[in-house]
C-alpha cells in the first residue's frame, strides 16, 4: 500500500512539474464540417518567462567583444540579437501553445494547424492572442452492425461465360490495326495532334501523335473529357475537333483544378483492335497444349474470379449499408487533398482483386475522371471502417500483411519480397495494410449478417445489344458525315 501511495505522489509531482506555471486561455469553436477554430491567449507572464529563458540560453553561447561567454549584459544581447531572438521566441510560443492546445483538447486532427506565422507579432507588453483553423475527424454514430441484410449471388462459370472470356483474351492479345476506310467507332484508338489551352496559362500545351482511346469518359493527355465518344465517333482521318471542359475542383492534378480547358485535336490515324487468332503460337503463349486445356484453365480461373466477385458484391452491400446509415459531412479541401490517396487505395484494391495491369490501368483512368465523388465515398468509408475496427478490436499483424503480399505475388508472378519492396517505394504498403484491415472488418460483419442467396442475372445479352447499338450509331453518324461532305 505504501508503494502505491508513493507512486501516486510521484506521479502527481511529475504532472505538477509538467503543467505550465502560467497556463494559456484556449477557446475552441466550430468552423464548419470537420473544422474547428482554436483561439489562444498566451499570458504576459508566460511571454516574459520564455523571453528570459531564451536570453539566458543566448547569454551562455553568445560571444561579444569585451565579455566572456555568459557575462554579456542583457541590454547588449537585445541590441545585437533582438530581432532574431524575438522571432525565435514568437515561433516557440506559437508552436508550444498550439501543440498543447490540441493535445489538451484531445482534438483528432487530420493535418497540421493552419497558423499564419508571418502576420502574428510578439507584443511589447500584455498577452499574445492568435487563432487558427484545424481540420478534425468527423463525429458520427455507427449504425447497428449485427444482422446487416446481404444478398449472395451464386456465380457459376458457364460455357457461355467461358466463351466470352476467351473472346476477351483474344482481344487483349490482338494488335491495333489501321482502319483504312470508314469513320471512328467506339473503342477505337486514334492518333492525333492535340492543342490544350488551360485557363490562366498563356502557353498552349501541344501533344504530337498522342494516343486517344475512344470511350464515353476518356482522356486527352491528362485532361478528363466527358462524352468523348460523342465528340469522336463518326469522325475521319484529317478531321479537326474542338471542345471545352471544366476540370472538377477536386481533380487529382492540383494545377488543373476548377479550370476551363479548351482542346483542339487533328485526327491523323484511326486504329481498331484486331483480335488474335487462336493458333498454335497463341496456345503456347497461354501455356496450354490445345483448346480443350485452354477452356479448362479459363473455366477454373473464371470460377475463382466469380467467387471473388460474389464476395466483393457482398462487401459492397455492407459498405452501402454503412454509408447510407451514417451521416456526416466532409469539407471540400479535405476531399481535394485526399484525391491522390483515394486513387492509390483504389489501385491497391484492384491489385488485391487479381486484375491484370491492363485492366487496372483502364479502370484507374475512369476513376481519375470521377475523383471528387470517389474521394468523398472513400474518405467516409475510411472513417467509418476505422471506427468499426476500433469497436470490434480488429488489428492487422505483420504476418497477415506478408501473407496477403505472398498471395498477390503468386498471382502477379513476382517474388513476395520484391513486391513488398515495390510497395514500400511507391508508398502503397500503408494503404495495403488499411485494405487488409478493412477486409477483416467486412469478414467480421458478414459473420453476423442476414444473408439471402440468389441466382445470377444474365446481363450479357443486354451488354452485347448495347455494344451493337453503339456500333450501329457510329456507322449511322459516319454515313451522315459522308453525305454532308458530298453535298
Amino acid at each position: 500500500m505504501a508503494e502505491e501511495e508513493l507512486a501516486t505522489e510521484t506521479k502527481e509531482k511529475e504532472e505538477e512539474k509538467q503543467a505550465p506555471e502560467f497556463p494559456n486561455t484556449v477557446t475552441i469553436e466550430d468552423a464548419g464540417p470537420c473544422k474547428k477554430k482554436v483561439l489562444i491567449e498566451i499570458p504576459a507572464e508566460a511571454i516574459k518567462q520564455t523571453t528570459d529563458e531564451q536570453y539566458e540560453e543566448l547569454r551562455k553561447e553568445a560571444a561579444l567583444p569585451g565579455f566572456r561567454k555568459g557575462r554579456a549584459p542583457r541590454r547588449l544581447l537585445e541590441k545585437r540579437f533582438g530581432k532574431e531572438t524575438t522571432e525565435q521566441i514568437k515561433l516557440k510560443l506559437l508552436a508550444d501553445a498550439s501543440k498543447s492546445a490540441l493535445e489538451d483538447s484531445k482534438l483528432q486532427t487530420l493535418g497540421e494547424p493552419d497558423i499564419d506565422f508571418e502576420n502574428i507579432e510578439l507584443p511589447a507588453e500584455g498577452p499574445m492572442k492568435f487563432e487558427f483553423d484545424v481540420e478534425v475527424r468527423p463525429e458520427f454514430k455507427l449504425p447497428k452492425l449485427e444482422g446487416i441484410p446481404v444478398t449472395k449471388t451464386k456465380y457459376e462459370a458457364t460455357d457461355d461465360l467461358v466463351d466470352d472470356e476467351i473472346e476477351r483474351m483474344l482481344k487483349w492479345s490482338g494488335v491495333w490495326t489501321p482502319r483504312d476506310e470508314g469513320a471512328v467507332e467506339l473503342e477505337d484508338q486514334i492518333i492525333a495532334n492535340a492543342v490544350i489551352k488551360i485557363e490562366g496559362i498563356e502557353e498552349e500545351q501541344k501533344l504530337d501523335n498522342t494516343d486517344i482511346l475512344v470511350k464515353q469518359n476518356g482522356f486527352i493527355g491528362d485532361i478528363p473529357v466527358e462524352k468523348l465518344d460523342e465528340m469522336l465517333v463518326g469522325a475521319e482521318a484529317g478531321d479537326t475537333k474542338e471542345t471545352s471542359v471544366e476540370i472538377p475542383k477536386t481533380y487529382f492534378r492540383e494545377e488543373y483544378r476548377g479550370k476551363k480547358v479548351d482542346i483542339r485535336i487533328e485526327i491523323k490515324d484511326i486504329k481498331w483492335l484486331k483480335p488474335a487468332e487462336l493458333d498454335e503460337d497463341l496456345l503456347q503463349r497461354f501455356g496450354v497444349e490445345d483448346e480443350k486445356e485452354l477452356r479448362e484453365k479459363t473455366r477454373e480461373a473464371l470460377q475463382n474470379r466469380l467467387t471473388n466477385q460474389g464476395k466483393a458484391e457482398m462487401a459492397e452491400q455492407i459498405y452501402k449499408y454503412l454509408l447510407d446509415n451514417t451521416d456526416f459531412d466532409l469539407p471540400l479541401d479535405v476531399v481535394a487533398e485526399q484525391a491522390t490517396t483515394v486513387l492509390q487505395r483504389q489501385y491497391t484494391n484492384l491489385i488485391m482483386q487479381g486484375l491484370s495491369r491492363e485492366l487496372i490501368a483502364e479502370q484507374i483512368e475512369q476513376l481519375k475522371a470521377n475523383s471528387e465523388e470517389r474521394a468523398k465515398v472513400q474518405l467516409k468509408t475510411f472513417f467509418i471502417m476505422d471506427d468499426i475496427a476500433d469497436k470490434l478490436k480488429i488489428e492487422v499483424t505483420e504476418e497477415e500483411v506478408n501473407g496477403h503480399i505472398a498471395q498477390l505475388a503468386i498471382q502477379q508472378k513476382q517474388r513476395p519480397e520484391r513486391m513488398r519492396e515495390e510497395m514500400m517505394r511507391d508508398g502503397s504498403l500503408a494503404q495495403f495494410r488499411l485494405e487488409v484491415r478493412q477486409n477483416k472488418c467486412i469478414d467480421k460483419l458478414l459473420e453476423t449478417a442476414k444473408i439471402t442467396e440468389k441466382k445470377p442475372e444474365k446481363p450479357k445479352k443486354a451488354a452485347k445489344t448495347a455494344k451493337k447499338s453503339a456500333k450501329k450509331a457510329a456507322k449511322k453518324t459516319a454515313k451522315k458525315t459522308a453525305k454532308s461532305k458530298e453535298k
